[in-house]
């Protein structure tokens, strides 16, 4: 795995670092030197900026009439609540979909009106608006049909709804594609063109919440709107996590308020949720969470059965009935589960067995009667193991339906769009992509993309590489460092947790073994190459030399005699997860140097807690 690090501007960063001391943040010098730092190599470098980035607030949600679109949305909306029309929002099945369905079925309630949803089922429908839903909807009397997380693309569904007399509103985030967007009453998109939002990477429920945010701000007082827009942060919160969009601008927003808020929940099927998800304890809640406990369990509503349950369980007004849907969402994930291992199992050996599969530049695998449901999980599973972009295809009948994952170097949606012919539809965007095309086009599918990749990536592309923020001695953490880390938290996409590399640590004890994948070390600064002996950073070790078991120097005595520092006899426990296997080719020995890059973290416990480091990678120091 190659190192990279990022590169300092330590000019902007010393500015900075003096703005924010006279800011009066409470903070240790040392601590906000690297908080400085990693301000800036986010691109953070202007005090205001990093004011509304360290303490985001309600104030920082743009005006939702800055989005294209928005007033025509708005003005049909408002129309159709004043004259008591059905309405319908047409979802999707994911997170992202549901979850824009409860905001924006909510936001109507509260202000006043009503609306059903239609959530498609993903083996008997599949993603997209299908025209037979629009037009079932026009012979109910609905007027007003408005999609959420879908619909950029919905060319024929939107000449359907103007052919049976049905108005659509399009709101999604997806990249439309060459053709522009659909011929809807309304598109409120900020990738569409022409529209100059500020914050361009919403998920499909961070859209939904602008249109919902512009109806109360038309239709509620001032108080209630910003209590309810309180409330919908922390769906919307959710929905912004697992669709994995960047943390910054109006999706940090969502994500720091909405994980604040999921500490005191209100919503019955929400507070079944985190029960279930064993998250119930009234405690602030990390991105990491939301992203591996929460969402999982609403993705599997729709990959393994009907998404509506989702939709259901927020709705829920009943304790005991909320917690029988979370628990049938829970036992849902752990069929998902099983699912992805069989896949992932079948996988492996493929690519282990076909040689042309494993060293192909764009991998393309199919099986038959592969869950539908799982696919596109799996996919970034083999991007995870195998560093290169994947399309886990499922054939049924003379039809696949497929779904891909990406690498960074590599714009999956670009790829597909080289080759149309090949679909029956398609869509997505860089990092991620569903489609589906006849049984027949497979292969030509997979030696197009081969090709295709090959003329873009080198396998520099492929090979694993850690970026890391800065070098810090282990010397140099302390808990008034981690506070000041807290503050960039949640961490996601485009604001991932600061990572660090610490050069010729020493390893104090023998590797343990955890679980057989992970293995624990215990960790300490080097001190001119000696192996003295350390103790564990706990909350019980203070910088006392009584404490520390350390001397002084004595009056007149040099410094090639004097005892180190007390920071540079704490030893860490440090976690690497994954790491077994690397850290068993090094045979490691006690004594040894090694180079670590690592994260910060702090265990609570009263008696064996303390700062803890997350190992990305070990390697020996050179």
């Amino acid at each position: 795995m190659r190192w990279i690090s990022n590169p300092l501007n330590s000019p902007k960063a010393r500015v900075l670092e003096a703005a924010l001391h006279d800011s009066k943040l409470k903070i240790s010098p040392a601590a906000l030197s690297v908080l400085a730092d990693l301000l800036v190599g986010r691109g953070i470098d202007e005090p205001e900026s990093a004011a509304h980035f360290l303490s985001p607030n309600l104030g920082d949600l743009h005006d939702p009439l800055r989005m294209s679109g928005m007033k025509f949305a708005l003005d049909r909306l408002e129309a159709a609540l004043e004259r008591k029309e059905k309405v319908l929002i047409y979802g999707d099945y994911d997170v992202d979909g549901t979850t824009a369905i409860v905001i924006l079925k909510t936001a109507i309630e509260l202000c006043g009106g009503a609306a059903d949803f239609h959530v498609p089922h993903r083996i008997r429908e599949g993603y997209g608006m299908r025209d037979e839903v629009i037009e079932r909807a026009a012979a109910d009397g609905v007027r007003l049909i408005i999609s959420v997380d879908t619909g950029i693309r919905a060319f024929a569904a939107a000449e359907t709804a103007r052919r049976t007399g049905v108005d659509l509103i399009v709101t999604d985030h997806h990249l439309p594609g060459t053709d522009g967007v659909p011929q809807a009453l309304a598109v409120v998109n900020p990738n569409q063109e022409g529209c100059d939002y500020p914050c361009k990477y919403l998920c499909g429920a961070g859209v939904a919440f602008k249109l919902a945010q512009g109806l109360m701000q038309r239709r509620l007082d001032t108080k209630d709107q910003l209590r309810l827009l309180m409330s919908f942060m922390k769906v919307v919160a959710i929905a912004t996590i697992a669709d994995a969009v960047p943390l910054l601008g109006e999706n940090r927003v969502f994500a720091k308020l909405g994980l604040q808020g999921l500490r005191r929940p209100v919503n019955v099927g929400l507070k079944a949720l985190l029960e279930v998800a064993k998250l119930g304890d009234g405690r602030a809640l990390t991105a990491t969470e939301v992203a591996f406990r929460i969402a999982p369990r609403l993705n599997a509503a729709g990959r393994m059965d009907v998404a509506r349950d989702v939709v259901d369980l927020f709705n829920e007004k009943d304790v005991e009935r909320a917690r029988q849907i979370a628990g049938r969402l829970d036992n849902l994930n752990a069929e998902r589960q099983e699912e992805e291992r069989r896949i992932m199992d079948n996988i492996e050996r493929r690519l282990e067995e076909e040689p042309a599969l494993r060293e192909a530049y764009c991998v393309v695998v199919d099986g038959e009667g592969w869950h539908r449901g799982v696919i596109g999980i799996t996919a970034s599973r083999v991007v995870e193991r195998h560093g290169r972009p994947t399309l886990i295809i499922s054939r049924e009948g003379d039809e696949a339906h497929g779904s891909g994952r990406s690498i960074p170097a590599f714009h999956l949606l670009h790829a597909l769009e080289s080759c149309p012919e090949l679909f029956s539809r398609y869509g997505g965007h860089a990092h991620a992509v569903g489609f589906a095309l006849p049984c027949a086009n497979v292969e030509k599918l997979r030696e197009h993309l081969d090709g295709y990749a090959r003329a873009r990536l080198t396998p520099a592309d492929f090979e694993p590489q850690l970026e890391f923020d800065r070098e810090l001695p282990l010397g140099e953490v302390t808990p008034e460092l981690h506070q000041a880390l807290v503050l960039l938290e949640p961490f996601g996409m485009e604001n991932r947790e600061p990572t660090f590399a610490a050069r010729a640590v020493r390893l104090m004890a023998p590797p343990q073994a955890v679980k057989d994948k992970h293995v624990r070390l215990r960790v300490a600064p080097a001190v001119n190459g000696t192996n003295a002996p350390a103790q564990d950073f706990n909350p019980r070790c203070h910088p006392d030399s009584v404490e520390t078991g350390l001397r002084p120097a004595l009056a007149g005595q040099s410094p090639a005699t004097t005892q180190p520092s007390w920071r540079d006899n704490v030893a860490f426990k440090a976690m690497g997860w994954g790491l077994k296997e690397s850290c068993d080719r090094l045979q490691l020995l006690a004594g040894d140097r090694l180079d670590i890059a690592y994260s910060l973290g702090m265990n609570d416990h009263p008696e064996f807690g303390g700062l803890e480091l997350t190992l990305r990678d070990v390697v020996r120091s050179s």
